[in-house]
């Protein structure tokens, strides 16, 4: 069939709008990819209804070849909202691609009613598949896209709560690192130091390494790009936690670093507490 070919899937949409629709969520319900925890069938009826509606419309343009086309466009949108809603609730892509696929059934079964002729029958039965093919292909296209969203944004989550930035006392930030301190985490690491530096008006920031397990170039140049951020917004760093071996890599690494190291959190607290003029005192008891 050419690109505008005389065909009966308007008429079927249009003759049977109200059945196909009620045998497609029946579908979907029954169907062994329902996820009633994460959508109720009132949900599923509704955005079923809203994308017949809109398949309804674009068919009877006569083009059912090219989705890519603009009478496609409404079509196209509704099935990235599916993606991207469905991609945030937690469903598979082959849950997401049944919302497609699972129309095959009761478009065929009208057009076994409407369609006599077995080679007419067959065009129009290769022409609705091929349809809803390329609609389920971009279907699952947008929702890899969403779920890549999902992970990227959830895991600069993690990374936000695996980085906080502690007050301990007034003027004072400290940075507790765990784990590995790559690009993307120390973009994070940097703008929320900076971003406390701003709220807080800390002129000091301890930057604990403790749990960072090696101090490789990499490393170290982060750790520098992070005391140059802190300093350009008027805050001097101490780096705590640099233990035996990792002193060792980093000379052996050669990297200058032109800032105040400690051993431990406790000896860079006391360090911030002498640079900011204050002392702890024992509160001793008389009896």
């Amino acid at each position: 069939m050419n690109k505008k070919s005389k065909t009966k899937i308007p008429e079927i949409l249009r003759k049977h709008h109200q059945d196909v629709l009620d045998e497609w969520v029946k579908e979907q319900v029954t169907a062994a990819t329902f996820r009633p925890d994460l959508m109720s069938e009132a949900e599923l009826r509704e955005q079923s209804a809203k994308f017949i509606k809109a398949l309804r419309t674009a068919v009877e343009g006569g083009n059912l070849t090219d989705v890519t086309a603009k009478e496609w466009a409404d079509v196209r949108e509704l099935l990235e909202d599916v993606s991207y809603s469905r991609a945030e609730q937690g469903f598979t892509p082959t849950e997401t691609a049944t919302f497609i696929f699972s129309l095959k059934q009761p478009l065929f079964t009208r057009l076994r009613q409407e369609v006599k002729d077995s080679e007419s029958l067959a065009n129009e039965t290769w022409l609705m598949t091929a349809l809803l093919d390329k609609l389920g292909l971009y279907t699952i296209d947008i929702y890899r896209q969403a779920r890549e969203q999902v992970i990227q944004r959830q895991q600069l989550e993690i990374h936000e709560l695996s980085t906080p930035v502690v007050q301990l006392w007034k003027g004072i930030l400290s940075v507790p690192l765990i784990g590995t301190l790559d690009s993307s985490r120390t973009q994070v690491v940097m703008e929320s130091l900076l971003t406390r530096i701003a709220e807080t008006g800390s002129d000091i920031a301890i930057i604990d390494i403790t749990g960072v397990p090696a101090v490789d170039t990499q490393v170290a140049q982060h750790l520098l790009k992070t005391v140059a951020a802190a300093r350009l917004m008027g805050a001097d760093c101490i780096v705590s936690g640099i233990r035996p071996q990792i002193a060792q890599t980093i000379i052996g690494l050669g990297v200058k670093f032109d800032f105040i190291t400690k051993a431990s959190l406790a000896d860079a607290l006391a360090e911030a507490f002498q640079r900011s003029g204050l002392a702890v005192k024992k509160n001793e008891t008389h009896s």
